[in-house]
């Protein structure tokens, strides 16, 4: 095995990175990034390779020793329909499309973690490199795993990174149990007469019970969930099908709601669809109610997270590593593999500086590859331990 020249290899997953990013694809779209992936670990000598795994997903198999333990590393690919505004040599070349997330960054981590295991190994089992499409909208994970990723690619447990805007470079942070929220999709629709509006008594409009209806939704978290349960449920659009002076017909309203439990998330259906019936009643309309779960909440284990937290200690500084991170309200798709095996999923700072995620001034700190890679590096060779 060949000791691997770690500055080498920043810059190399630096040159990855850039190319990614310049390149973006939307989730289940990703064809050339899956390319450029699955090129990469052939490069690097892996055992296997299965490519369009959940439709574009790729899966790299690396095997070493005798044991017959698994782990998997996972990296989303996807990227976001915004118009980049960086000025950056790499920026986005594709309209209205950017990796605003920081996929890009995490895909380059990976590619560098496989490429120094396959190189150094240091491992006995076996390792499975996750490369998942579609994490943006909550469906990537989902595909693969009903695309026989289990059976095909077992594993025990399974690891995740994403960088964290507002995190100095060199931080890592983490937590037992819920780490990030469930999110829940919700679209009402008020149906009530249309009409002129000069004239409102002869019809049943619905934009005042629309906008009655939002006001009244933010009584849930306020006055209907245990004050101790974290939740929050927003309503994120308006649309009728009024006009200057036209009084609408329908209206409808969407919206978020994010909780950590799924009784809180059955409570806020409920309440909502309660709340939907009246306001309806009272304004003389009806009211429909769709209500899905997109995301479930992502809980960390116990002994997983004290492993990462054990392997980040030998790449970050031990004054830079936090393992009660307090949770987030933002979702992720990694809980879907946390349905299916143990697992911890852990930020990595992006910089003080830096642009929020999803924002069209983002843009991954190439700083942050290398500690990615050796993190990645590190659980692999903990958790299967050599000799």
């Amino acid at each position: 095995m060949a000791k691997l020249d770690l500055d080498a290899l920043a810059k190399e997953m630096t040159e990855w990175r850039h190319d990614l990013h310049a390149h973006p694809e939307f989730g289940f779209e990703e064809k050339r990034t899956a390319a450029f992936v699955a090129a990469k670990l052939r490069g690097f000598g892996l055992d296997e390779i299965a490519e369009g795994i959940g439709g574009t997903g790729i899966v790299g198999a690396l095997r070493l020793g005798t044991s017959n333990r698994a782990i998997a590393l996972r990296a989303d690919m996807d990227a976001l329909r915004i118009d980049e505004q960086g000025t950056q040599a790499y920026k986005s070349r594709h309209s209205g499309l950017m990796h605003a997330c920081g996929h890009d960054g995490h895909t380059a981590m990976l590619l560098g973690a496989a490429k120094l295991l396959a190189a150094e190994g240091g491992f006995d089992g076996a390792i499975r490199f996750i490369f998942q499409p579609a994490e943006e909208w909550g469906k990537g994970a989902l595909a693969m795993l009903a695309d026989g990723l289990m059976a095909r690619f077992p594993f025990d447990e399974i690891y995740g990174l994403h960088n964290w805007p507002g995190l100095p470079v060199g931080s890592f942070e983490t937590r037992v149990g819920p780490l990030l929220a469930a999110e829940d999709n919700f679209e009402i629709t008020l149906n009530g007469i249309g009409g002129h509006a000069a004239r409102p008594h002869e019809g049943r409009e619905v934009l005042v019970a629309a906008c009655a209806l939002v006001v009244s939704l933010q009584t849930i978290v306020a006055r209907r969930l245990n004050p101790a349960d974290i939740a929050v449920v927003s309503a994120t659009e308006l649309i009728a099908d009024g006009a200057r002076n036209i009084l609408p017909g329908m209206a409808r309203v969407l919206g978020d709601a994010r909780s950590f439990r799924p009784e809180v998330s059955a409570e806020i259906e409920a309440q909502i669809r309660r709340i939907a019936a009246g306001t309806a009643a009272l304004y003389d309309c009806s009211a429909e109610v769709a209500y899905i779960r997109e995301f479930t909440p992502l809980v960390n284990d116990a002994e997983a997270t004290r492993a990462a937290l054990a392997a980040a200690a030998t790449v970050f500084n031990p004054a830079a590593i936090r393992g009660d991170r307090e949770p987030l309200t933002a979702s992720e798709d990694f809980a879907r593999f946390l349905d299916h095996a143990p697992g911890c999923f852990a930020f990595i700072g992006n910089g003080e500086n830096s642009a929020p995620l999803h924002n069209p001034c983002y843009d991954f700190n190439d700083a942050a590859l290398l500690d990615g890679a050796r993190f990645y590096a590190a659980i692999a060779r903990q958790r299967l331990p050599a000799g």
